[in-house]
Parts: structure tokens; C-alpha cells; sequence
């Protein structure tokens, strides 16, 4: 009957959506975001936190891992080559490129990380074209290849992925040659995953999903982050979250960015009091907005800032903090103190030391320069309260309070 192949079809659906485990890693060191402006590889412009450079122009179920003191970065593995070599990458909404370390870079960066070496894979391609990688706290030169690449699966393995799995045949990627020490310095990551929307495509590149969708072997043109522990690519599973979605338009199919009402605490609306812009960025772990208003929000936060620290509170203090709320779309989206402090007591080393537990505030300014409206980055901080769902095929964002 109509029924059965209607449930059967649903059933279909859910077994196409492909689940990839994430994890968190956090390192002694702040590494508040590591942004990529690329001029010869997507030709992508990214915001960067060290020098305030303008508005962003560029830009499947997987597991994560996450960067700390006060950030931390959540990664997953993929493989490329043949035989496959493995990496731990970024998945990042707020860039397109994807792009790895390579055993041509000698930097002392590069060191304690894995490198691709394209002289041990069969299916290597030297696209024989440079890349300049520009990051928010260094610098990154390298060239453009193209190989097999996998996205590693909850079922995968890692040397062995499972035919059929999410791979692209062709990928072009960026390979490092050099590295400026700050870049990665204490970064757990090998590369990063852009998935954004291709905003300027080049000769010959494609993003990964967008290679995948092209490919069919994704379900449909979505994927979703269950901050905690997995992307999911092709669909969405709703037992990782509460309530219904709420759906808010994607302003413009470059990157993912949408218009935010206000953002209020205790019933009086300290930022965005006219309406402003939002970029939910799961490449950043912080909730970073122009310096002026964060400046603003630590006061009300944190009245009694430690060694003059308007970031470094007590956690005791932190407690009865009451969430700061963000109207998107006509909704709020509460992230509670649990969300928006960070203990980081091991982490800190005072003189003279400091016997109580300490915690961080996770706003962060940087974003003054982002013309024309004023602009918010929703990053980790926000998504680890709220399951978030990526649509391309209706230009939207889906958010719901994560289970």
C-alpha cells in the first residue's frame, strides 16, 4: 500500500543519513580561530580575529574533536590517497577550501602533526598551481592537488573506509609547504574542511560537500552538527535534539549568515539594538562580536573582574548568572552561564596563585570592522547549546535546543 512504501521510504531516508563522529581536543595555548584567506584557491576572503580585515567575501554524520584555554576545536578524520593517510581536520561552516599539512613543509609548526606525503599515494595529481593561506595568527603557502578523499563514517574504518561511503574521487585540496610558527603551534589539527558555499569558484575546485552532493552520494544537500559528537551529512536525525527546528533564512548563499534581532539579558536588550547580522561558524569557539559591546556584556557579567581581567570570574560567581538571550528570526535562543563560562582553573597559572576555581567569559571582541551591519559570530559556544542543521538546497538555517 501507499502507506508501507511512504514508511519505507522514510526508513530509506533515515539509512542515508551518514553519521561522522567528532571530538573535542583543547590545547594550554589560545587559539582563538584559525581563518583562511586563500587569493589563488577559491579565491575565498575570510574574516581574520588578528587584524579586523572586513566582512566575510567567501566562503555529513561525522565525529568532531574541539581547540581550548578559552577555545578549542572540533575534529574529525578523513583520509586521502591511495593507500589512504589519515588526517584530523576542521569541519568549518565559514570556509569552502579544504586543505592539508604535507611532508613539504619544514616549519617546526608542521612538526608534530600528520602530513600528507602525495609521493606515497597512486592516485596523486600536482594540479601545478600555487596557494596562499593567510590565518588569523600566521600565514600558510603551499599548492594545489588533487586526489581520493574520504570522510571517515561512525561504521568506517579508518584505513579501510567502506565502499560506497562518502569519498571523491577527484578532490582538489591545498598542500602546505610552509607554515609560520604561530599558526598551529598548538593546534591538535592537520587541516581544515571548508563547508561553506562555494562563493568563488576556481578552475578545476569544488568544495567536498558540494563534490559529494554533485556525486549522489549524499541524500539530499544537508548536514547538520551535533556539537558534542558528530556531523551528520545527507539528513537529520531528530532523537539528537528537543522541540521542533526553527527555521531562519540564510541572507545570501555565500556563507552562512542571518539576520538577528536583538540580544538581550534579564529583559533589557544589550546588544544589537536595532537588528544586526549573524555568522554561525562552527570554525570558531567563541561568541565574538564588536569590541565596544563585548566590553559592555563583560561588565554586566562580570562585575568583579579578577586581576583586572574583564574575561577571569569566579566560577562561584558565575552560578547565578542568567542566560544571555539571542532573538533570531523572531525566537529566542537562551545560552545559559553553563554555556558561556568556561572553568578554566587548570589552565591558568597566576602569581601568586589564586585559590579559587576560576572561570572565562567566552565573548570575545574583534568584529567592529565587519561592514555594513554590525556582526555577531555564533561559534562553538552557542552550537554546543543548539543542534544546528545546514540546508543548501532551501538557503536556510535549522536550530533546536540539543538533546
Amino acid at each position: 500500500s501507499m502507506k508501507w512504501l511512504v514508511l519505507l521510504g522514510l526508513v530509506a531516508l533515515m539509512e542515508c543519513i551518514v553519521k561522522i563522529p567528532i571530538k573535542k581536543k583543547q590545547a594550554l595555548q589560545e587559539i582563538f580561530r584559525v581563518k583562511i584567506l586563500t587569493k589563488n584557491f577559491l579565491q575565498a576572503k575570510a574574516y581574520s580575529l588578528s587584524d579586523n580585515s572586513g566582512l566575510y567575501q567567501s566562503f555529513s554524520s561525522h565525529p568532531l574533536r574541539n581547540i581550548l584555554n578559552m577555545s578549542m576545536a572540533y575534529i574529525s578524520n578523513i583520509t586521502t590517497g591511495t593507500p589512504p593517510q589519515q588526517f584530523q581536520v576542521i569541519f568549518d561552516t565559514n570556509s569552502s577550501d579544504l586543505w592539508v599539512l604535507s611532508v613539504y613543509c619544514p616549519s617546526s609548526s608542521c612538526s608534530t602533526n600528520s602530513k600528507f606525503n602525495p609521493s606515497q599515494s597512486s592516485t596523486f595529481q600536482d594540479m601545478r598551481r600555487t596557494i596562499n593561506l593567510s590565518f588569523g595568527s600566521g600565514r600558510m603557502s603551499g599548492y594545489l592537488g588533487s586526489d581520493i578523499v574520504w570522510v571517515i563514517p561512525l561504521c568506517g574504518n579508518s584505513l579501510f573506509p567502506r565502499i560506497g561511503e562518502l569519498f571523491v574521487p577527484w578532490q582538489a585540496f591545498g598542500l602546505s609547504t610552509n607554515l609560520s610558527r604561530e599558526a598551529m603551534e598548538y593546534g591538535p589539527y592537520d587541516g581544515i574542511l571548508g563547508l561553506a558555499y562555494p562563493s568563488f569558484p576556481t578552475d578545476g575546485t569544488s568544495p567536498v560537500f558540494d563534490n559529494l552532493n554533485n556525486r549522489r552520494v549524499i541524500s539530499q544537500p544537508v548536514f547538520a552538527f551535533y556539537l558534542s559528537s558528530m556531523v551528520m551529512f545527507g539528513g537529520v536525525d531528530n532523537s539528537y535534539f528537543h522541540r521542533d527546528l526553527k527555521w531562519i533564512p540564510v541572507i545570501q548563499p555565500r556563507y552562512w549568515q542571518i539576520m538577528m534581532n536583538r540580544v538581550s539579558m534579564n529583559g533589557k536588550i544589550i546588544a544589537c539594538y536595532h537588528g544586526c547580522q549573524a555568522i554561525v561558524d562552527t570554525g570558531s569557539s567563541l561568541l565574538i562580536g564588536p569590541t565596544d559591546l563585548v566590553s559592555s556584556i563583560q561588565g554586566h557579567i562580570n562585575p568583579s573582574p579578577i586581576r583586572d581581567s574583564e574575561q577571569m570570574m569566579s566560577c562561584n560567581d558565575a552560578t547565578n548568572l542568567p542566560p544571555v538571550i539571542f532573538t533570531i528570526h523572531c525566537t529566542d535562543f537562551p545560552v545559559p552561564p553553563k554555556y558561556y563560562i568556561q572553568k578554566a582553573d587548570r589552565y591558568v597559572f597566576l602569581s601568586p596563585p589564586i585559590s579559587k576555581s576560576l572561570g572565562f567569559s567566552s565573548f570575545q571582541g574583534g568584529t567592529e570592522n565587519m561592514v555594513p551591519l554590525e556582526t555577531w559570530i555564533l561559534g562553538d559556544v552557542f552550537l554546543r547549546a543548539y543542534f544546528s542543521v545546514f540546508d543548501r538546497s532551501k538557503n536556510r538555517i535549522g536550530l533546536a535546543p540539543a538533546a
